[in-house]
């Protein structure tokens, strides 16, 4: 203690003073002041404390080594922590990438130049295959203590944004072709239409032992295929028009087994496991047929010879701890389709890709490629999950994951009135602008007894609605038309004629008249391009309501 009453470290050194028979006769010390020696070293171990804080807060591998040696000179908590080690003193390559030398992409030759002087901050990305993460790596040159230079990296994992680039780029790329879609089938539509509907009078009229009614019927399938086909392409835009009802998927299912075993062939057995008890869910029951077709032809494909497909049912919860470990999962209540086939089994590359539109594995001219995007574009638009599991040479198995409906009470639906019953005397303002469809679809509707008061456009169909003396029963018009909307034209309408039913059709997607694809209810909607029966049974729902 100073006398100024402050702490002062002293250094002590005592030397014993002996007379000349060496016996001690006294102690000569000498004490030094070293408090701001003292001082000093506590700043550095506070400096160093510090340091070593920052290193170790940072979520990245930050570590030294020598550039000649490559010895891990220094290594933070992060990297300790997800080595699971403290790799001080091992060799980097050896240690991080189980190499058995140098890595032939590594910096250290360009850190320094020609003269030995640093050439600044050296970024690169890469993946490593030990951890399999990728990895965003700022290497430099640093003078180290003993003065030699060493290479100080901080590696980024970078993995999940990797993810988040991938699924945007999917995201947008679904969303452009979604688009291709969209307008493709406006038009395509249109034409399908006007081919279906005279296909089917044509038919109607003409006599079935007559030889060309068989060129007719092939006329008829290609017709129906390419309908189809544009189908496909808007479920798995998710573009598609539905009317989701609440339904037992068991009871669905159950009803499709005949037709699923007819299109796996009678060499693959067909095993059904449903889930007793099983929750409703809310989804259109024609999306349950598409989603079941495509997969199980999927599954047939994948079977050489004899095989099994099992499709099986169940609830299923997941907490939020699943999902946490599951990428893409939601919490939530679930009904689960499971279907699995005893086939060849896919490559981990196919199983990368066996959503993506367009990609098949099957020969060419085999296959479009849109079977499993169209399961995946409808399981999404139905807010639902997908996962699927696969082994070569044991079998793949696919599990769609639909939200458990949560109202309890099921609502009844009619059974559908068969075709020969659906006839009619009412009196139905048609609305539409491609004059081959007006003329086509006339046609049709007065096939059907129908009354049918025809309009090319909007301000044509207006003047008819206020000018006719007798009831209208059903507004049938097109969506999109110049000048004005189907809507539009139904709002006008229901001003002179309330209580005015209305069926609107287009060969456009969904957004043109749902919300993000779901009809509203009391909303009737018929896409283009659709068949006699179609329309009968629709104007008849419409008409038979109470």
């Amino acid at each position: 203690v100073h006398k100024d009453r402050s702490i002062r470290w002293l250094n002590q050194r005592n030397v014993a003073l002996r007379n000349e028979d060496g016996v001690l006769i006294a102690m000569d010390g000498i004490v030094t002041d070293i408090t701001g020696r003292k001082q000093a070293e506590e700043n550095l171990r506070v400096s160093h404390e510090r340091f070593l804080k920052v290193l170790d807060s940072i979520d990245a591998a930050v570590y030294v080594t020598d550039l000649e040696t490559y010895e891990i000179l220094f290594v933070n908590k992060y990297l300790k922590e997800s080595s699971g080690r403290d790799t001080t003193g091992e060799i980097c390559w050896k240690a991080f990438r189980n190499h058995t030398q140098p890595c032939k992409h590594c910096s250290e030759v360009r850190l320094l130049d020609t003269n030995g002087k640093p050439t600044g901050v050296c970024v690169w990305k890469d993946k490593n295959t030990k951890t399999g993460k990728y990895y965003v790596n700022r290497d430099r040159a640093i003078e180290w203590t003993n003065g030699r230079w060493v290479r100080l990296r901080i590696a980024t994992d970078v993995t999940e944004i990797i993810k988040m680039e991938g699924q945007l780029q999917q995201a947008r790329k679904m969303e452009a072709i979604g688009r291709l879609a969209g307008g493709v089938a406006h038009d395509f539509n249109n034409m399908l239409t006007i081919i279906t509907g005279n296909m089917e009078m044509i038919m109607e009229d003409a006599n079935s032992v007559d030889p060309i009614f068989s060129n007719l019927r092939e006329i008829r399938k290609a017709a129906q295929r390419s309908t189809d086909l544009t189908r496909q392409l808007l479920a798995f835009a998710r573009k598609q028009t539905i009317a989701p009802k609440i339904i037992d998927l068991n009871e669905t299912i159950d009803g499709m087994l005949k037709m699923l075993q007819r299109l796996i062939g009678e060499d693959i057995d067909l095993v059904w496991i449903p889930k007793t008890d099983l929750w409703l869910v809310k989804i259109d029951p024609s999306q349950v047929d598409q989603v079941l077709a495509n997969m199980f032809v999927n599954a047939r494909d994948a079977i050489q010879g004899v095989g099994k497909v099992t499709i099986e049912t169940d609830n299923v919860s997941f907490s939020t701890d699943y999902c946490r470990e599951h990428e893409g999962f939601r919490p939530g209540d679930y009904v689960m389709i499971g279907v699995s086939d005893s086939g060849v089994g896919m490559t981990k590359e196919t199983m990368e890709n066996v959503f993506e539109p367009f990609f098949t594995t099957k020969d060419f001219g085999k296959g479009t490629g849109l079977g499993l995007a169209t399961v995946y574009g409808i399981v999404k638009q139905n807010n639902g999950l997908i996962s699927l599991y696969s082994e070569i040479e044991k079998g793949t198995t696919f599990k769609l994951y639909f939200p458990k409906y949560l109202i309890v009470d099921k609502q009844e639906q009619k059974e559908p009135i068969p075709y020969e019953e659906v006839r009619g005397e009412e009196t139905i303002l048609l609305v539409e602008d491609e004059r081959g469809i007006l003329k086509m679809t006339t046609l049709m509707l007065e096939r059907l007894g129908y009354n049918v008061l025809p309009a090319s456009d909007p301000a044509e169909a207006i003047r008819i609605g206020e000018s006719y003396t007798g009831q209208i029963q059903i507004l049938m018009t097109d969506v999109v038309m110049p000048e004005m909307s189907g809507r539009d034209v139904a709002e006008k309408l229901r001003q002179s004629c309330p209580g005015l039913k209305c069926l609107f059709m287009s060969g456009y997607t969904a957004n043109v008249i749902a919300d993000r694809g779901v009809l509203d209810e009391g909303i009737f909607f018929l896409g283009k391009p659709f068949s006699m029966q179609d329309l009968s049974a629709k104007i008849r729902e419409i008409l038979d309501m109470t």
